[in-house]
Order: structure tokens, then C-alpha cells, then sequence
């Protein structure tokens, strides 16, 4: 029998202006079955349910301190949680929010000598706290250095955001609800070595980057985590990040022995069957 997900109340302590398109809401005073705890991975993930909705969103833990949850979260002109969190006229601050369990993919290997992170504004708290976590393992002393650069395609200026000293190559979007991550990542020079490639930001352009990474650069599917985090509207879709929460997909898929392809595939139909 699957255990059934743990679900989370919180209550949204403060909300703050990271960017003109990005919000920073603070959660605290969280109850549930037992205690919240992060799952220790850094790109982990929640289903958020906010007032007055039965659906789920899911966006990356950007901290957890035992005590405040820190989701930042894309705001666009509509959408679910951007007319609860930044409606003109409310204030989601004292609002009850329901979570599910934090859930994460990010697996590099520590043999790894160099991290590539590719991503769009809905990437951008994932990328952070990687940074973060490898600054943090790389100080170990059975550990050695990890070369990390980050290619970060974001329409707000985002300086600071990232941890002090990281590589990062700044991109402008072609367009609003638009990307060209496929196209920078088939340019890249890729470093000699061992490591790992994660990226995430539109579906379709994540979907083309997986076949790109399996058939031209031969990357190992333990090498790489690729995530279609929102879709763009030329494909009918509301520009939400992750309407289908991949962790249930991805260990049904292993549990019946279907390949990573597989599975990623399993993904993106999901994604459409909702968009729909």
C-alpha cells in the first residue's frame, strides 16, 4: 500500500517585493501529522494550496530554518497563487496555506568535478540554493572542489541573488512568456571530466534539451536533471510552475522498471493532460 503524502497547515507570515516579478512569502507557524522537516536536497519542492483553491502548485523550498519557510514565488499577470499573493486591493499576510512534503531530484555524484545549472526566473530559487549547498559540502575535508557555472535567463536584474563569487552568465528572455534555454545549452563548451547538468524552466524547451544531452552530448542519465517547471502560452498553457508534481510519477516509473526516457515522458503527458 503507497503511504499516503503528508499535508502541511501555515500561516503566511510576510510577504516581500524580491523583484518586480518575483515574491518573497515567509511561512511559519507550521502544523501537520509530525514535525515539517526539509528532505536535505537542495532543489526540493511543495505542493502549495491557497485559500480558496483545491489545486496545487508546486515551488523550491528556498530555506527552511526550522521555523520559516521561504517560498519565492514567479507572479504574472494571472494565475492562482499570483491573484491570492499579489492581487492589487489584498494582503496575503495572515493567511492559512496547506503544504504537502517537501520532495527534491538534485543528485549529484560526488565523484563530480564541475555542476552546470541552466535556468529561467523559475529556476532562479533552485539554482540559489544549490550554490549554496555545494559551497557547503566543497568545505569538507573528503571533499574536493566543484567548478560550478550558472546560465540564469531572467527579465529582472537578480544581482545578489546568487551566493557572492558565483559564475553566472546573465540572459535576457526573447520575449515575455518566451525562452531560448534550448539554444544557449546546444552552444555550450562543455568542461572536461566528470559532473553533472541540472536545468529547469519551460517544458518545451526542457524536452528538447533531453534529447539533445542523451543523443549529441552523451551524457549519462545519472549526469544530468532536467525540469519542466511552466509551460508557454503558444502552448496553450498557463505559465504556472510545476502543475503536476513529478516525485509520485518518477517512483511509480522506477518501481515499474521503466527507463528515465520513460518516465520523463510519463511526465510531460501529464503536464499536457492538465494543461488541457
Amino acid at each position: 500500500m503507497t503511504a499516503r503524502a503528508r499535508d502541511y497547515a501555515a500561516t503566511v507570515l510576510r510577504r516581500e517585493q524580491v523583484s518586480p516579478h518575483l515574491v518573497r512569502l515567509v511561512l511559519g507557524d507550521v502544523d501537520g501529522p509530525d514535525a515539517f522537516a526539509s528532505s536535505g536536497v537542495p532543489d526540493e519542492w511543495v505542493g502549495l494550496v491557497v485559500p480558496g483553491q483545491f489545486q496545487s502548485r508546486y515551488y523550491t523550498v528556498r530555506s527552511w530554518d526550522g521555523a520559516e519557510l521561504v517560498l519565492d514565488v514567479v507572479v504574472h499577470d494571472e494565475g492562482l497563487v499570483t491573484e491570492w499573493a499579489w492581487s492589487s486591493g489584498r494582503d496575503c499576510v495572515g493567511d492559512r496555506v496547506t503544504l504537502s512534503e517537501p520532495k527534491g531530484s538534485f543528485a549529484m555524484p560526488s565523484s563530480a568535478t564541475w555542476l552546470m545549472l541552466v535556468g529561467d526566473l523559475t529556476a532562479m530559487p533552485a539554482m540559489a540554493r544549490i550554490c549554496s549547498s555545494v559551497e557547503e559540502v566543497a568545505q569538507r575535508p573528503s571533499r574536493g572542489s566543484v567548478r560550478v557555472k550558472v546560465f540564469a535567463e531572467v527579465p529582472d536584474d537578480l544581482t545578489g541573488y546568487l551566493p557572492s563569487g558565483t559564475d553566472v552568465t546573465w540572459l535576457t528572455p526573447p520575449g515575455a512568456g518566451l525562452s531560448a534555454l534550448a539554444s544557449v545549452v546546444e552552444r555550450i563548451e562543455w568542461p572536461d571530466g566528470e559532473g553533472y547538468f541540472w536545468m529547469a524552466g519551460e517544458s518545451s524547451q526542457m524536452r528538447a534539451i533531453r534529447k539533445h544531452l542523451m543523443r549529441e552530448v552523451g551524457l549519462p542519465s545519472t549526469a544530468y536533471d532536467v525540469m519542466g517547471y511552466w509551460r508557454a502560452p503558444s502552448a496553450r498553457a498557463s505559465r504556472q510552475p510545476r502543475a503536476v508534481d513529478p516525485g509520485p510519477i518518477w517512483r511509480a516509473g522506477k518501481a515499474a522498471g521503466r527507463s528515465d526516457d520513460e518516465i520523463w515522458a510519463a511526465y510531460d503527458a501529464a503536464g499536457e493532460e492538465v494543461s488541457r
